[in-house]
């Protein structure tokens, strides 16, 4: 298993290969970013977008938290990250498009779905069940159409659910509504299935994801 050392290793390689052979690339990058697309994803080691969009430096601006969730928009006192990310992206960076991955066998949608964390501490999965509690219509979606039955295709369900939730919050930032309103935005919803390596596309009118 990789520990630090071997990500030391790794950095050298990468000073060795990515850093030179691409030295005009990271010329450009020293004087500011200007990706085009956002990413929304899991924190999950096994889902890099970078890795899975095969995307170079500077390219993708990217926000990874647990199950890849938006928080709807809200004033309260608190340390709104992923809101400070989103705000900078569309208002700084003036990103054209903003992708929500969902994943295949996520611990967080599994977690929101089981309730296996209900009234944990924090620190003890408090944090987590406070954060994955943005799932809970999802979850009364799931359980409305599964039942008892929370096997695979209800985690699935669970998984795609929490990919839509994540584009109804985006909206509810006013920002991201005008700006798609005015067709300067597009959403996009994802999910990447870890089994067999496919990205589905959310049809939203449909509500169901294809293979892309």
């Amino acid at each position: 298993m990789t520990d630090f050392a071997h990500m030391l290793a790794g950095y050298r390689r990468f000073r060795e290969t990515g850093w030179t052979q691409q030295r005009e690339r990271w010329d450009e990058l020293s004087e500011g970013q200007s990706p085009r697309v956002m990413v929304i994803a899991c924190s999950d080691s096994r889902v890099d977008p970078a890795q899975i969009f095969d995307t170079g430096p500077g390219e993708i601006f990217v926000v990874r938290n647990v199950a890849a969730l938006v928080p709807p928009f809200e004033t309260a006192p608190g340390h709104h990250g992923v809101s400070a990310a989103l705000e900078f992206a569309v208002q700084v960076l003036k990103v054209g498009e903003i992708v929500v991955m969902g994943h295949g066998k996520c611990g967080g949608c599994k977690a929101a779905l089981s309730q296996e964390l209900k009234d944990a501490p924090p620190g003890e999965g408090g944090f987590i069940a406070n954060w994955i509690d943005l799932l809970d219509d999802a979850r009364e979606t799931v359980v409305a159409q599964f039942g008892d039955d929370l096997g695979r295709d209800a985690h699935r369900a669970m998984e795609q659910e929490g990919v839509k939730v994540s584009l109804a919050n985006l909206r509810s930032f006013a920002c991201v509504r005008s700006k798609e309103r005015k067709g300067e935005l597009k959403l996009v919803g994802a999910f990447f299935a870890i089994s067999d390596g496919q990205l589905h596309i959310l049809d939203e009118q449909s509500g169901t994801f294809s293979p892309a």
